[in-house]
């Protein structure tokens, strides 16, 4: 399966690493503002074409696919473009900015008949799917505790006055977007919608969030989440039983899901391969395509949806607001 790739950054890099390691994908084509950065991107991957024209680029018979890496805000209008040319789109998370635009790229799905899913890799990796399959009782859940957070390179930056795109409002970055979506997204699949949510944020002065947390109320139970581009934490994250708890090491891209009782001593253990953490990702699109359905039965439009509508909650109550 041919790609044509649109974002030249490092997170298109391991797509393409990774792809490398899936039969039948073939890095073709890529997008980029100028030829300058097309041509560095082509030959650094060898590419055969490439596009300063993104009409030209979705209209190219010469690729089935799209991958999508650019800055947040782009991400539905570059995606409803390629669809409208019955290109199947993987997008990188979040897919969209907003509800109502993933509402609408699923419904152009549909309609054009190509198969559109978001790339969050943590639910596809296989210690996640074993894990979520084995049906693992610890009793009555009680509490869960999902985070992430990475100090940014470009915080430094933003101190000495010079803002990147990762603290950018204007382009859909910030602490939850980027980060904070990956402790959502397993929630929702684990667990489905909160009842309720109480959210809390930093806010720096470019109107993005460097940092923030949440509590989601399940009723029965409650789900903290925190995230962070500008401090680090290392432990892992939780989710505690009555009779039991289980820590996952990381929750963006487990590779090692541990469950024990309530006297600590273990029961399960799910472990997976950390050095190429988007290749289930990819293999997993490309069987929908071939299989011709427009959505993952794990990453599905609806737990893309509900993720989107927990990210648009959290961004009302701390103020976080993108033009749109």
């Amino acid at each position: 399966m041919k790609f044509g790739f649109i974002g030249t950054n490092w997170i298109s890099d391991k797509f393409i690493e990774n792809g490398s390691q899936v039969e039948g994908f073939e890095p073709y084509a890529v997008f980029s503002r100028t030829d300058e950065r097309a041509n560095y991107y082509k030959e650094k991957h060898q590419l055969i074409e490439t596009f300063t024209n993104l009409d030209q680029f979705c209209e190219s018979p010469n690729f089935e696919a799209v991958y999508i890496a650019s800055p947040n805000a782009f991400h539905f209008e570059q995606a409803a473009l390629a669809i409208k040319n019955k290109k199947h789109v993987i997008i990188e998370k979040p897919a969209t900015i907003i509800q109502a635009q993933f509402e609408t790229l699923s419904k152009l799905a549909s309609e054009y008949n190509v198969t559109v899913m978001e790339a969050m890799k943590s639910t596809l990796l296989s210690p996640f799917v074993e894990f979520t399959n084995a049906k693992i009782d610890i009793g009555e859940i009680r509490y869960a505790d999902f985070h992430y957070h990475q100090y940014s390179s470009r915080y430094d930056k933003y101190k000495n006055g010079i803002v990147e795109n990762a603290f950018k409002s204007e382009l859909g970055n910030g602490a939850l977007m980027d980060l904070g979506v990956y402790t959502v997204a397993p929630i929702i699949h684990l667990f489905g919608m909160p009842e309720n949510i109480r959210a809390n944020g930093f806010k720096l002065d470019t109107g993005a969030d460097g940092q923030g947390n949440a509590i989601l109320d399940f009723n029965t139970f409650q789900a903290t989440i925190s995230y962070s581009k500008i401090c680090d934490r290392v432990s892992p994250s939780e989710i505690i039983g009555e009779n039991g708890y289980v820590m996952i090491d990381k929750i963006s891209a487990p590779s090692n899901i541990k469950v024990f009782n309530r006297d600590g001593e273990l029961l399960n253990e799910f472990t997976g391969d950390e050095t190429y953490t988007m290749k289930e990702e990819i293999i997993e699109f490309m069987k929908c395509v071939k299989e011709n359905k427009i959505e993952s039965t794990i990453n599905t439009h609806e737990r893309t949806l509900n993720t989107i509508k927990v990210l648009d909650e959290i961004r009302k109550q701390i103020g976080v607001e993108f033009n749109v």
